[in-house]
């Protein structure tokens, strides 16, 4: 019988609830919680397609020690024996863990207290550093506690929003939507600050496009112009705020950067609505400066009294699910467990709480050190946790030097083939969502419960467990005997009590008394309030901090001209090694994609739909070409999401630089030097089979799900070795060699397509999506196999727009010409839109095209 689970999305920080119906063994039908209140029902378009994740394919399903198979037994006493002898012979420090934001608060628990209680080094931190380590600092340095200060309901209540490096129609859906909402209820004003024009500045009242790190200056200049305006809250300031001398003395005039009108424009909005939350994410974040970023936000809000108030406040909004967890149980190298740091008392305070005379003395290595440390040999022993450091790490040809140099690497992970699972001595298999059992934490300070909806596959433990296991075998099981996830969970809130000794905020300590029935049944709650900070903040003042921020200047590289931005697609996740496993998410952005604008693009010998080889200081990488007007000259975009495992030559981290904010340790993926050049092939390609290709050798290989299987495009120089890309099976084949044409198919007994190749040298390919369509079908022709298409045309959809619903261009193009003359006529005519509302931008744009196009035709 179908059964219905209540859990938590495994995706982004926004925290979306999921009404999960388990429909059969690996099967599940997925739908929004309307109860839950980060999301009442909304998904995007990833968690919607979450049941499309969830099989087996590609799972690590039984520990490995090199290349053999081995017993839990087996595996855990050669991690603990390793890491044991590891410690004897260099001292706790030459050991580290690498942990996740996909991991769950008591995963994130156990390894922390493991590392920092008992190995007794500080040598723990997250992939989250990579994400929102700079917003942390700047809380910290503002507030004296990591305290995001407000709640999706101020958003709610805002009548002026300030998206600040943040597509968030993209990246974070279920609040674009609530923006949706607050502009069509209240009139709520949206301004956009970033350097491209997005499809979320597209729908913007104002787009400020500052050039790239140009923020700080923008923001100290804002705060110039509202005091020159008489709005800095003087009241507020005396009694609420600590202000260094000559602070306001030192802000600058506007920037130059900025047109006068466009500046004059938003100093009008912010000087006429108080009520006004800045959310501001990844493009600000990510950077050398990213925590003056954070704090030059801050400083406005607190300067004018937008702060503590309902509709007001400064927001990070975090990327990954459980990135807020892990900075509450201490899971950054630079704090302890609760948001405790490392003065005596606090130290004293958690050995005590944690019955240890082992507990690390000082904060450990952040990620970009902790793998230099590994490359020149400090540590020897890395165990790496639900991450793929060697694909999302900056400067990646480095850190993969640096895997390859350890001693002993570990890799708990769900997928047995991944970048960094490819240097493991051991690999240990862990828990994927829909199988794991314990709590998270969103942006907002919520705790929601994930659920398992399924057994564990294989011989897959929880991550906690695993933790708890190797623990035990170091002589420590005593303090790691918990039997199950409610134990880890209510020792951690217990463990919160220390925090208000020491002034913080945070406090889970009523959850202490927790039942099993309690954890098992509970309700999302959000600690600290709405407004945590309303009563004092945490310092020793019980003020807040203005902190001094100066703009960053932007050196000057002859050799690399331009400037590169990286960051996310609307529908795929991180490192694709979820998404990329869903053949509906795959369809927005089959291949990696550098934007360029179109008069760059001239200049450089550039052609839409080419390719062109990126080239920072640090690696190259080749990607497709699009032409972007929305882009600003002189500047470059790619996106994030690509692997060796799924690609040739398009990872992108292979070229960002491993300079950090010097406050956060954040590295900085928005503002890289690099160069750009045409790349010619000497033919071009595509491949669709139903088992997932390894193409080797090839100037360009891209992979992308299917229903059926996989399609590959490829492109190579001299011959194309076609037999090493087919499967065996019957053939058939057709060929033109004035035109290097040569197209192959390949058939199983029962007549069945495997595979099908086409290539050309200088024509063109015909549609993907109808030859990758035949896997596995045996109604096609022969001729009509080898042609890509059908004998009787079929209508085409165009590229989709909206992968929730399947609808694409020409299906919104129709519905115009038929007479629906908005977005929300264009939903009811094709549901495009409807659901998780990331698409809808691109609506606009559409249908502003198509009805241009139509008045003009008309004239």
């Amino acid at each position: 019988m179908p059964r219905t689970v209540r859990t938590t999305c495994a995706y982004c920080g926004v925290g979306c609830g999921i009404r999960a119906t388990v429909t059969g063994d690996r099967e599940v039908q997925i739908a929004g919680d309307p109860d839950h209140p980060a999301n009442h029902g909304r998904l995007c378009s990833k968690g919607t397609h979450l049941g499309e994740t969830v099989g087996l394919e590609g799972r690590l399903l039984h520990p490995m020690i090199g290349d053999d198979r081995a017993s839990w037994d087996e595996a855990l006493d050669q991690v603990a024996g390793r890491l044991r002898a590891c410690i004897a012979e260099h001292g706790p420090d030459s050991v580290a863990f690498y942990v996740s934001g996909q991991l769950l608060t008591e995963d994130y628990y156990v390894a922390n207290k493991l590392m920092k209680g008992f190995i007794g080094s500080g040598n723990i931190d997250t992939n989250s550093r990579l994400c929102m380590a700079s917003a942390v600092a700047a809380h910290v340095r503002a507030f004296g506690e990591d305290v995001v200060p407000v709640s999706y309901d101020d958003l709610d209540a805002a009548d002026l929003i300030l998206l600040v490096g943040s597509n968030t129609a993209w990246c974070h859906p279920v609040i674009w939507q609530r923006i949706e909402k607050a502009r069509e209820r209240r009139g709520t004003k949206l301004v956009v600050i970033d350097p491209r024009r997005t499809e979320t500045a597209e729908q913007a009242d104002l787009h400020v496009p500052i050039a790239p790190d140009g923020d700080i200056a923008l923001f100290n200049a804002l705060l110039a112009e509202m005091d020159a305006r008489g709005l800095v809250d003087r009241e507020y300031l005396e009694r609420n705020l600590e202000v260094p001398e000559g602070f306001f003395e030192n802000l600058a005039p506007p920037v130059g950067d900025i047109a006068a009108a466009k500046f004059r424009a938003l100093g009008d909005l912010v000087a006429a609505r108080p009520r006004m939350v800045t959310l501001f994410s990844q493009g600000a974040n990510q950077s050398r400066s990213g925590t003056d970023k954070g704090n030059a936000i801050i400083n406005l809000h607190l300067a004018m009294g937008r702060i503590n108030r309902v509709g007001t406040g400064p927001f990070s909004i975090t990327g990954q699910p459980n990135a807020m967890g892990g900075r509450e149980v201490g899971g950054l190298a630079n704090m302890l467990a609760c948001h405790l740091g490392f003065s005596e008392p606090e130290r004293a305070d958690v050995a005590g709480f944690w019955n240890t005379d082992r507990l690390c003395t000082g904060p450990g290595l952040k990620a970009v050190d902790m793998f230099r440390a590994v490359h020149d040999g400090r540590i020897k022993f890395l165990w790496v946790m639900a991450t793929n450091p060697a694909v999302s790490l900056p400067d990646t040809g480095f850190v993969r030097e640096a895997l390859a140099r350890c001693p002993t690497v570990v890799v708990s992970d769900v997928i047995a083939d991944t970048d960094t699972g490819h240097f493991a001595h051991i690999r240990l298999p862990a828990l994927a969502w829909g199988e794991k059992d314990g709590t998270v934490t969103n942006s907002e300070r919520r705790i929601s419960r994930q659920r398992p909806l399924f057994d564990a596959p294989g011989e897959a433990r929880a991550d906690w467990r695993i933790v708890c296991d190797v623990a035990a075998r170091l002589g420590h099981g005593a303090a790691f005997a918990f039997d199950g996830p409610g134990a880890v969970f209510r020792e951690y809130a217990a463990m919160t009590a220390l925090a208000p000794r020491h002034g913080k905020v945070l406090d889970l300590s009523p959850w202490t008394a927790t039942t099993e029935w309690h954890y098992a049944t509970l309700k999302p709650f959000r600690w600290g309030g709405e407004h945590p900070l309303a009563r004092r903040f945490p310092t020793s003042s019980g003020k807040a901090r203005l902190v001094p921020v100066t703009a960053p200047v932007t050196a000057n590289d002859p050799s690399f001209p331009l400037r590169l931005n990286t960051g996310r697609y609307r529908d795929q996740w991180h490192t694709m090694t979820r998404t990329g496993l869903s053949p509906t998410l795959s369809q927005h952005r089959r291949e990696p994609l550098v934007e360029v604008h179109p008069r760059d693009a001239a200049a450089l010998g550039l052609a839409a739909d080419g390719l062109a080889r990126v080239v920072t200081a640090y690696g190259a990488a080749i990607y497709r070409v699009q032409i972007e007007p929305g882009q600003r000259r002189g500047e470059l975009f790619v996106p994030m999401h690509w692997t060796d495992t799924m690609s040739g030559a398009g990872r992108s981290n292979r070229l960002a630089a491993p300079d950090v904010d010097p406050v956060s340790g954040q590295p900085g993926f928005k503002n890289i030097a690099a160069w750009i050049e045409p790349v010619a092939a000497d033919w071009r390609a595509f491949l669709v089979t139903r088992d997932a290709p390894a193409p080797d050798g090839l100037l360009y290989w891209v992979r992308s799900r299917v229903a059926g299987g996989w399609l590959t495009e490829l492109a190579g120089e001299g011959a194309i070795d076609a037999e090493a890309l087919l499967p065996q099976g019957e053939r058939l084949e057709v060929a033109d060699p004035s035109k290097g044409m040569r197209r192959l198919a390949v058939r199983d007994d029962d007549g069945a397509l495997v595979a099908a190749l086409y290539v050309t040298r200088s024509g063109d390919l015909p549609p993907r999506e109808w030859a990758a369509g035949q896997l596995g079908g045996t109604a096609a022709a022969p001729a009509e196999l080898l042609a890509g298409r059908p004998m009787t045309p079929q209508p085409s959809r165009g590229p989709i727009v909206c992968v929730c619903h399947g609808v694409g261009a020409n299906d919104i193009a129709e519905a115009a010409c038929a007479g629906a003359a908005t977005v929300a006529a264009i939903g009811s005519a094709t549901a495009a839109g409807t659901n998780c509302g990331s698409c809808r931008p691109a609506i606009a744009r559409l249908l502003e095209t198509a009805l241009t196009f139509e008045a003009e035709a008309a004239e």
